[in-house]
């Protein structure tokens, strides 16, 4: 039998190549892909998911973040009709046409992913998948081998994802022992989290205050920790505040004050990234490869703009081109630092 040759692509053919970029369901917070939302019971992953799912299907903010505009598919499996009418009359008048419920679906093993991609055929403009409860749609899981059982199973959400370029959460419960990281706290094997793209874990402040705190990691989304705060009176989960490791960082980075200076002299700059880095080292002496720096510009793009710094990329052909300008008045506005949903 003659064994299939791999599939190959050269380093240099791959960096040129067109691809198209992640997109955000949510900006800087939900990518396509496949995302696991964690939580203790009653803990309010529902209510935030049932916000977040009328936000992008009406296309407003969500934490007064950009969202993209499609249907919606929520699958609310632990949840009855009566029950979600009465959810949604608690968060809105107008519920969105392009959100659609279902109570009932088969399982991984009998054919669910069949019935996600039919919908998603009767429905192109698809964006968002949710799925509450993982367990609810899993069959028989391999006691022997724990990890290759959660692996397929979130694999083959994550492949369904991945084809249709959707973003689709998948509800999981928390294990009752603290770990230092709470992504560790995640129920399952370490096999759950190593197949899903990124992984939200939502924790409750103990004092019992409505507090709680959103831990955020994946590959396409940078690490953050949000504090967020349950509305009693509106049933809407809000933004408070920022703890993300990243803003540190962003404090303590050299290359920041180097580049604000180069930028509050040049004012703007449209060329390569080795054709920045040359700029840079003639200017002021900073000595940075070219891929860490279009890096760490893109991982600071939000904070960079509360300093002036515009920053975007452009591609003509093989050609990537960095764009970067500087207002000073910007950063300069008033932030109250609570957004609402």
């Amino acid at each position: 039998m003659e064994i299939e040759k791999l599939q190959t692509i050269d380093a240099k053919t791959l960096m040129n190549k067109e691809i198209q970029e992640i997109q955000f369901i949510v900006d800087d917070f939900l990518p396509q892909g496949l995302q696991i939302l964690a939580g203790k019971a009653k803990a309010g992953k529902s209510w935030l998911l049932l916000s977040l799912c009328l936000c992008v299907a009406s296309g407003k903010t969500y934490w007064n973040r950009n969202t993209k505009q499609g249907v919606v598919l929520y699958l609310c499996l632990e949840d009855s009709e009566n029950r979600l009418q009465a959810r949604l009359g608690e968060l809105t008048d107008e519920p969105p046409p392009c959100l659609y419920f279902a109570t009932t679906v088969k399982n991984l093993s009998d054919g669910l992913t069949n019935q996600i991609e039919n919908f998603i055929k009767d429905h192109p403009d698809t964006v968002l998948v949710i799925i509450d409860t993982l367990q609810k749609v899993r069959g028989s899981v391999n006691d022997a081998n724990p990890y290759a059982s959660d692996y397929k199973d979130i694999g083959q959400l994550k492949l369904v994802a991945d084809k249709y370029s959707i973003a689709m959460v998948v509800v999981q419960h928390l294990r009752k022992q603290f770990d230092n990281d709470p992504h560790s706290m995640v129920s399952g094997s370490t096999g759950l989290l190593g197949a899903a793209d990124g992984s939200y874990v939502l924790i409750r402040n103990p004092e019992g205050n409505g507090t709680a705190k959103l831990h955020i990691r994946g590959r396409d989304v940078e690490e953050q920790v949000l504090t967020v705060h349950f509305d009693k009176e509106s049933m809407v989960w809000n933004y408070v505040s920022s703890d993300t490791p990243e803003q540190e960082q962003f404090n303590h980075d050299s290359m920041i004050p180097l580049l604000l200076s180069f930028l509050q002299k040049k004012k703007s700059f449209h060329g390569t990234a080795s054709e920045l880095v040359a700029l840079l080292k003639a200017d002021c002496g900073m000595v940075v490869k070219g891929n860490v720096l279009t890096r760490k510009l893109q991982q600071y793009q939000a904070q960079l703009a509360e300093k002036g710094i515009h920053y975007n990329k452009t591609r003509t052909g093989a050609k990537r081109e960095i764009h970067l300008s500087f207002s000073d008045n910007d950063g300069d506005d008033d932030d109250d630092g609570v957004l609402g949903s």
